[in-house]
């Protein structure tokens, strides 16, 4: 009968190769189950049986450490990556994805391609990441619309907290509320009595039902107690072309827009959403100074990922994002148009996305807005 083997203390001894396993990086399922079905017979192992064990946790431990190796050396992105944008081209989402892509393409030595994919104010193009492969090569471009939509329509086709997984913010923007010349209006007071006299005769356009653009204006309808009516486009670029040619007579839209047509005289700026004045037109007061105190709608943008993306890779990115919104060319033609450069790090986005969930949260359910299907 084959004695057991004496004097050694093989639980000391599986720990130190399970400490070895550990810490190359997580051990296969198979590795798992060698290695906790010793430690329970560990006390008990023949001269026979012990040797076949040490046998088999040590090949277990090198195909380990040659898989560490294997991943470590893949090297990210090895291909093109896409850079979606859920709105179409015009907007600040997409002014901010082809100010960033060509800075990633040139670091990582890989094209960075802006793809706009638009539709369901921005669903279509959120979906489509979301149900992307989880390996960093299909990016979002978003703004805070996606902790807006959850409470407009019960069937948002992904869920922002489960999902995605936060890479970065990248700016925030002032938006301001604009007329057509031809409204004569020349502050903000005189246009809610002009509204309050017939509402009738004022309508707003907006890139699209549901926007950041809708809701804000719905925001203001609310605070002012007034009715303009909406008339949605598909997309910022219509929407700006019909309000300059007097087609519609208001909007609200980013700074970034819509700034270039307020200093040509083609519209009226009458306030801006945040709290604070914009140093890209420091005589625009804001909407709160302006007659409607505490009124403020933020607007950000950031950059999402499917969840589940391995965290290097995310970290990889964010990292880079950080650096081509540092570089001086890039900020100094941001900044020229009406945004406000701020780099978060995944950690910190995450945190703004479960704020912002809560803003909206409670801004939509005051002003009692749904939307229509």
């Amino acid at each position: 009968m084959t004695q057991p083997v004496k004097n050694l203390n093989w639980s000391q001894i599986l720990a130190k190769v399970w400490g070895y396993l550990t810490k190359c990086c997580t051990p296969a399922p198979s590795t798992l189950l060698v290695a906790s079905s010793a430690a329970g017979v560990g006390g008990c192992l023949t001269k026979h049986f012990a040797l076949v064990l040490a046998m088999t946790i040590a090949l277990a431990a090198a195909v380990t450490h040659e898989q560490c190796l294997a991943q470590s050396q893949v090297k990210f992105p090895d291909r093109s990556i896409r850079f979606v944008v859920p709105f179409p081209p015009g907007g600040g989402n997409d002014i901010l994805a082809r100010a960033i892509a060509p800075r990633l393409a040139e670091v990582f030595g890989q094209s960075v391609v802006v793809d706009n994919r638009a539709g369901a104010g921005g669903n279509i193009g959120s979906e489509f990441v979301a149900k992307s492969a989880p390996d960093g090569y299909t990016i979002l471009m978003a703004s805070n619309q996606v902790t807006i939509n959850p409470w407009l329509d019960n069937n948002v086709p992904f869920d922002i907290e489960k999902d995605f997984v936060a890479v970065a913010q990248v700016a925030s923007v002032p938006m301001v509320l604009v007329v057509n010349p031809s409204v004569p209006a020349t502050d903000l007071k005189s246009f809610i009595a002009l509204v309050k006299a017939d509402p009738s005769k004022f309508n707003h356009s907006t890139p699209g039902t549901g926007t950041a653009q809708h809701i804000a204006f719905e925001v203001f309808n609310y605070s002012a107690g007034v009715k303009v009516i909406h008339v949605p486009y598909k997309g910022t670029g219509p929407a700006i072309a019909d309000l300059i040619g007097g087609q519609v007579q208001s909007a609200i839209g980013t700074m970034a827009s819509l700034e270039q047509y307020v200093k040509a005289g083609k519209l009226r700026a009458l306030g801006v959403t945040t709290a604070a004045r914009s140093a890209a037109m420091p005589d625009v007061p804001t909407i709160a100074e302006a007659g409607l105190p505490g009124f403020e709608v933020p607007l950000w943008y950031s950059i999402l990922a499917p969840a589940n993306t391995p965290k290097d890779i995310v970290a990889k990115l964010s990292a880079e994002i950080g650096k081509a919104l540092a570089d001086p060319t890039t900020k100094e033609r941001l900044t020229g148009q009406g945004f406000i450069v701020t780099y978060l790090n995944p950690e910190q986005m995450d945190a703004m996305i479960k704020k912002d969930l809560l803003y909206w949260q409670k801004s939509i359910k005051a002003i009692g807005l749904k939307i229509d299907k």
